[in-house]
């Protein structure tokens, strides 16, 4: 692959400064993320979805996780649900799906949990930086 142009550094395949090395992702990825679809969206909503969020967060300890990003997408988006979406890093599915159904079932505005697991691999990396 072919990155850049003369604005751009030497293109190195393997990590070679400390920092780069804090860059390198892993050789498999696997983002799972949680669609909590509610009956009805407004500010109160934004505080309530975090809440129940950091109380999974919290008993996330033992799970190798990270967290990727959380947002809402309402009607029309791509379909008629507003949904709140977490994307978490994870290989541990079953754990989180427990997590996620304990911390949401008592939930009155929830309608259902839905649930994607995306599993990827690293084809290529490589390495460059910009002088500005």
């Amino acid at each position: 692959m072919i990155l850049g142009d003369s604005m751009s550094g030497e293109v190195k395949q393997v990590a070679t400064s400390n920092f780069e090395k804090k860059l390198v992702q892993d050789q498999h990825n696997t983002n799972v993320a949680f669609y909590v679809h509610v009956k009805k969206f407004d500010n109160d909503v934004t505080a309530e979805i975090k809440k129940h969020i950091g109380e999974v967060f919290y008993f996330l300890r033992g799970i190798d996780w990270s967290f990727d990003s959380f947002g809402v997408e309402e009607t029309r988006t791509r379909g008629n649900d507003v949904v709140c979406y977490f994307i978490l890093r994870s290989a541990d599915v079953p754990k989180l799906q427990k997590l996620f159904k304990d911390y949401f079932k008592d939930y009155g505005n929830a309608v259902k949990i839905t649930c994607s697991v995306t599993k990827y691999e690293k084809v290529e990396e490589s390495f460059f930086e910009l002088t500005l």
